[in-house]
């Protein structure tokens, strides 16, 4: 599989939306959450205007021509929220391009550039029961807190 990881195209924010709703981690497959889930203040806070903020930084994976993921950070007050000066990590794949290391790749791209524009950390919260954990740890996020379903992971970044 040929992949791509590049800087988000002004034109291609809107597939934010898509993104944001496939890293809702869904537990009962068989009756998913609406998509209107996504505008639910406590989640269009990732996406809302993104680009607008000097802290709004996103890459994307690129296979055959498309976007099959994104991986986003901005400084917001959400779910893994452990300081104002702290990039809170969103990171997501379609279905069908999970399970290749796509999510990974973008993930260590990601933390690199946070490093090279000065960030001393990211964060980030996930459902307890979420495959995804582990993924978050080989990576280099640690867990800092937790709440009844969620971890709050945080990555230095030295």
């Amino acid at each position: 599989m040929n992949m791509k990881i590049r800087p988000i195209k002004n034109e291609e924010i809107m597939l934010l939306t898509d993104f944001v709703y496939e890293a809702i981690y869904q537990r009962d497959l068989k009756n998913p959450l609406p998509r209107t889930v996504i505008q639910d203040a406590s989640i269009w806070v990732y996406i809302d205007r993104f680009g607008s903020k000097k802290d709004d930084h996103c890459l994307v994976a690129e296979v055959g021509g498309y976007v099959v993921g994104a991986c986003w950070v901005r400084c917001i007050q959400a779910f893994g929220h452990v300081g104002d000066s702290v990039p809170e990590f969103a990171v997501s794949v379609y279905p069908q391009y999970r399970g290749k290391g796509i999510g990974t790749e973008l993930m260590k791209e990601m933390l690199l550039l946070l490093r090279k524009q000065g960030y001393a950390a990211t964060s980030l919260a996930v459902q307890k029961d979420n495959y995804a954990v582990s993924m978050y740890k080989k990576v280099g996020f640690e867990i800092m807190d937790e709440n009844d379903q969620e971890y709050i992971m945080i990555c230095n970044l030295p």
